[in-house]
């Protein structure tokens, strides 16, 4: 896939090995310890240690059914987000923008791209996300974006520190789904 640049001057690009490092300390900075807490997409008060790790950002890339899509404005990566493409849908993840940058529409320009990506590359007539279901200020962005709560529910994954360390006992994650037009 080339890189693509839009109207927002952002550019998007699939990730290469050699950004690993730097994407794994953006998701870091996104959603974990207090650097997080400069955005509102905070995890810090629900779940501390790793959000991901080198293995987990290189498993990805190296998929052959997915892609991580690395956003740069100026040269700087700034965002980044998971396409998986599932038969008639794609999964949509690893979605981290800046701390710094964010609240300033990045996120709404980057999963309107991700979107277009997914149904122009795959064919795929709907996006699919999990998102921690204590998270309602986040689900509501998503709901505000054209996904939908469907209650469908999966655990999560308590003891494997490589998804962090919980700080309540009623994390799950919520199936969100979106019609891709």
């Amino acid at each position: 896939m080339e890189s693509a640049v839009t109207a927002t001057g952002l550019t998007f690009r699939d990730a290469t090995d050699a950004d690993v490092d730097v994407l794994v300390a953006l998701i870091e900075s996104a959603y974990r310890g207090d650097a997080s807490r400069a955005g509102w997409t905070t995890e810090a008060d629900i779940l501390e240690g790793q959000r991901t790790d080198p293995e987990g950002v290189l498993a990805v890339i190296k998929s052959p059914d997915s892609r991580l899509l690395t956003v740069e404005r100026a040269g700087e990566v700034v965002a980044c987000c998971q396409l998986e493409h599932r038969g008639e849908h794609a999964y949509f993840g690893m979605f981290a923008v800046s701390p710094r940058l964010q609240g300033a529409g990045l996120g709404k320009a980057i999963i309107a791209e991700a979107e277009r990506q997914a149904r122009e590359t795959w064919g795929v007539t709907e996006m699919h996300m999990t998102v921690i279901s204590v998270r309602e200020d986040l689900i509501a962005w998503y709901e505000r974006r054209g996904y939908r709560r469907t209650g469908r529910m999966t655990p999560f994954p308590y003891g494997d520190e490589r998804f962090g360390i919980p700080q309540r006992d009623d994390l799950r994650f919520e199936l969100l789904v979106k019609p891709l037009g």
